[in-house]
């Protein structure tokens, strides 16, 4: 049995890079929807909402992807 060593490597730091990624993303999208109360004062409270809902949408889209490259 022969493991591909440099190809185990690549896999593991493309899926930690997409992890972190996806993870700070709903993350921003968390802090934006948190932030829309405090937002409201000072007038920007429809662009943290915005701002939080396209966070979330990317993070469905990865999702989807991701599942879309599993499935097919």
């Amino acid at each position: 049995m022969n493991i591909d060593w440099a190809a185990l490597g690549s896999v593991f730091g493309v899926s930690l890079a997409a992890t972190v990624a996806l993870v700070g993303l709903f993350t921003l999208g968390v802090v934006g929807l948190s932030k829309q109360e405090s937002a409201t004062r000072g007038g920007s409270a429809a662009l943290a909402r915005s701002g939080a809902y396209a966070c979330f949408g990317l993070c469905s889209a990865a999702v989807a992807y991701g599942i879309y490259l599993i499935v097919i």
